[in-house]
């Protein structure tokens, strides 16, 4: 009878994980087929391409890359409470993150009031090959005040609608199973003008309205709108890169900041032009490099060259991390033309620069795209018409914006939100 039991256990513990799993995959297969874009008045041509298991699968930091990283964007649940509340016991629905709930594209299409919350909760599993490295959590823009628990421990609170943010949330794993996430968001958008007391903090809200849609403003936009996703990356590691090109000087001036117990560590930069090394360069965390850049091919609208990057921190037992980026040599000053007047120069010549005012709403994601695709289509028809500047107005974009605008040749004037 004893061995029966052992017989019992041992078949529960080989095979009850596994079908434990399996429901829970089925079950998450189910949502994602029940998903739905939310009503709306119209749609655009790539909304048809979203869904939960193809949703922004392209690394969102084109100027810092690594290999391994993992992405959080897909169905979440979500919840709607007071203000003050406390996290829900109960979810409301699926959100399609990183779609606000607002917008079509989000399977919601709710307003969220200046007193209220908005939250959001999923599970995630990382890959067993991460083990034993730190593991940092990106936001690439949630608006407008963010607070995010793991597996009950609050990680970090961040304040800004347009800027991304990262919490090293290593200290907050369990050492297995699902790691249970959990974000708040909360967004005063412009109310804080005409709250009576004035207690609550101002903030850039671009051109967004708060309930209802006037002569200025848009559809509000509220909760996480940027790609959400993990990043395993050693203790010592490349945390910023800061790029200056000098064009009259011929270089590049890099400047790479490191995390962790980097001290002693070296950077290493290789400068490339196809696969060519065209320049190499060592040092130190936070001090400047200065990459020679001989007979430089200058960047410009009509010809948009960009060097790629590789950026590699090592210690006493070799490469430690390492990334790969890209830069353009280009200069923008301010300066007289051949006929004395004032104006903008690119690299040292006068360009006439005509271009529209771009709000970057869209009809179905609001301030998220449907796809990368839409962001490229964007920016390649400003091209086709003629232009050769857009003027990004009350909006800071994704990172891949303005990748596709270095890439395709797209000069970019950038407000203030």
């Amino acid at each position: 009878m004893k061995s029966k039991h052992i017989a019992i256990k041992y078949l529960m513990s080989k095979f009850l994980p596994a079908a434990v799993m399996g429901m829970g995959l089925l079950a998450c297969a189910a949502r994602a087929e029940a998903w739905r874009p939310a009503p709306a008045p119209l749609m655009t041509r790539w909304a048809k391409e979203v869904s939960p298991e193809n949703v922004w699968p392209e690394y969102p930091r084109p100027q810092m890359v690594r290999t391994e990283w993992q992405s959080l964007d897909g169905l979440w649940q979500y919840a709607v409470s007071e203000r003050a509340a406390a996290a829900p016991q109960a979810y409301t629905g699926d959100i399609l993150v990183p779609f606000c709930i607002e917008s079509a594209l989000s399977g919601v299409g709710k307003k969220v009031l200046p007193q209220q919350a908005l939250w959001y909760r999923r599970e995630f599993q990382t890959p067993k090959k991460w083990t034993g490295q730190r593991l940092l959590l990106h936001f690439d823009a949630a608006d407008w005040e963010t607070t995010v628990w793991l597996n009950g421990k609050q990680v970090g609170t961040h304040r800004g609608g347009y800027d991304r943010f990262t919490f090293d949330i290593t200290d907050a794993l369990t050492a297995d199973g699902p790691q249970q996430l959990v974000v708040r968001v909360w967004d005063p958008n412009n109310a804080c003008f005409s709250e009576p007391n004035g207690t609550w903090p101002h903030q850039p809200f671009g051109k967004q309205a708060v309930i209802y849609i006037d002569a200025i403003h848009y559809t509000s936009v509220s909760g996480i709108w940027q790609s959400v996703w993990l990043e395993p990356v050693p203790a010592a590691s490349i945390e910023s890169l800061r790029l200056v090109p000098d064009v009259g000087g011929g270089c590049l001036r890099l400047t790479a900041t490191a995390r962790g117990s980097a001290e002693d560590c070296t950077i290493e930069v290789e400068a490339k032009e196809g696969e060519k090394i065209v320049s190499r360069g060592a040092g130190k965390s936070g001090i400047e490099i200065v990459l020679p850049i001989a007979n430089a091919k200058l960047w410009s609208p009509d010809q948009p060259f960009l060097y790629d990057l590789k950026v590699t921190l090592k210690d006493g037992s070799g490469a430690s991390d390492t990334v790969t980026s890209y830069f353009a040599m280009r200069k923008i000053a301010i300066g007289p033309d051949k006929k004395g007047v004032t104006r903008i120069l690119l690299n040292g010549k006068a360009v006439f620069q005509m271009g529209p005012l771009d709000q970057g709403y869209w009809p179905d994601g609001l301030y998220t795209a449907p796809t990368d695709a839409a962001l490229r289509f964007d920016v390649e028809l400003l091209k086709r018409l003629g232009f050769n500047v857009v003027r990004k107005h009350g909006k800071v974009e994704p990172e891949r914006w303005y990748y596709w605008c270095d890439k395709l040749g797209m000069m970019v004037w950038q407000d203030m939100p």
